[in-house]
């Protein structure tokens, strides 16, 4: 939320791993067309201004959005490595990339504490590198709405 100014009036947007579809109905309050994918899509079943796509992002199949760009990738507290080259392709020019996911060190705060779904001090830096224009990157200690460990970035690709 704190980065959506990053966003162009209007772009489209495609919220990842949406879940309960908060950033989706606030992106979409802002007056973006939003596309939300997720494995379950029940809570935004209905929801007239987002587009809901029913997928399993980690079952092998194909990214299911291939050849569609957005002005706007958004994921949050989620982390499945190999779709970051698709979320990068799914970035039209001038698109943010906003990230925001655990990282290690979130084992002493509980879950996830699993490895694989912990990113690397600094990997999502590494991701963009050479690819966008970094606006704004944290990787550090939260307390609300919990203790954590978290890494964010917002990224631009150039026009």
């Amino acid at each position: 939320m704190r980065w959506a100014g990053l966003i162009e009036p209007g772009a489209a947007v495609l919220d990842v791993a949406a879940g309960g579809g908060r950033h989706s109905r606030f992106l979409a309050s802002r007056g973006h067309k939003v596309t939300a994918i997720d494995r379950d899509i029940g809570a935004l079943f209905g929801n007239a201004d987002i587009e809901s796509i029913q997928a399993d992002l980690e079952d092998g199949s194909p990214w299911p959005l291939s050849g569609r760009t957005f002005g706007a990738v958004v994921v949050t507290n989620y982390l499945h490595r190999p779709l970051f080259p698709a979320l990068l392709q799914s970035l039209q020019p001038g698109g943010v990339l906003l990230y925001e996911t655990f990282m290690e060190g979130n084992e002493r705060f509980g879950r996830p504490n699993n490895p694989d779904f912990l990113l690397k001090d600094g990997e999502l830096l590494e991701v963009v590198l050479g690819r966008l224009q970094v606006a704004a990157y944290e990787g550090r200690l939260v307390s609300e709405p919990k203790m954590a460990m978290v890494q964010r970035i917002a990224a631009r690709l150039a026009s």
